[in-house]
């Protein structure tokens, strides 16, 4: 039967892998890092890799008048917005409020800029309502003992283990062992970054007719 990682499969690997933590009992403080490890791990990926599997469009909902947008829970990073079947180009903030300096002026939308963290500025201030396609890259639903699996277990299993690997090495005061996680960590990064480049690639070459 095929190995299929969950968030306790890959606690109990992490224990084999450090030979610590087995039982609260034995070894409470690595016991009850662990979990707080792999969460680690998994930002650390969301934030250093920019993958197909990271990616998700929705619709947003544009109103008339309404200049700022709530991102969506767990965002990253903007990949791209459209509105109106036309795509809206990203700019800076301080760009946006001296390309529209009067929020309460309508128009079609032609630019987008982060506001915050938490929310997206578009100019012009919309005259009309509809729908934005947004495209970004967002951060996996972090895993727990509710949410045993997610893209990572599902996809990139030993990534994510040599992440975790990775970041229990300064925890355990083990410096000897970053350079070997780091490498097994780089090697798999590499070859999700490889992969999404030949799908890019192949997607080029279909479009083109070659």
């Amino acid at each position: 039967m095929a190995y299929t990682m969950t968030f306790d499969s890959l606690q109990e690997d992490i224990r084999s892998y450090l030979e610590r933590g087995f039982t609260e009992e034995t070894d409470k403080l690595v016991y009850n890092q662990i979990p707080r490890l792999i969460n680690m791990a998994e930002r650390r990926i969301a934030r250093e890799l920019k993958i197909q599997g990271f990616t998700r469009a929705v619709n947003m909902s544009v109103e008339q008048g309404k200049s700022v947008y709530k991102k969506p829970d767990r965002w990253r990073d903007t990949i791209s917005m459209a509105y109106g079947g036309v795509s809206l180009f990203t700019r800076s903030y301080d760009y946006l409020r001296s390309y529209w300096p009067v929020p309460e002026e309508e128009g079609m939308p032609r630019f987008y800029a982060d506001y915050d963290y938490d929310h997206w500025l578009i100019a012009p201030t919309p005259d009309s309502s509809g729908v934005a396609e947004v495209l970004y890259y967002e951060l996996p639903r972090l895993l727990d003992d509710e949410a045993q699996t997610n893209w990572l277990t599902d996809h990139a299993p030993n990534l994510l283990l040599y992440g975790a690997l990775l970041e229990a090495t300064p925890f355990l005061k083990n410096d000897e062992r970053i350079q070997t996680w780091q490498m097994m960590y780089d090697r798999a990064a590499q070859t999700l970054n490889g992969e999404d480049l030949q799908k890019i690639m192949d997607r080029n070459a279909m479009r083109s007719g070659v």
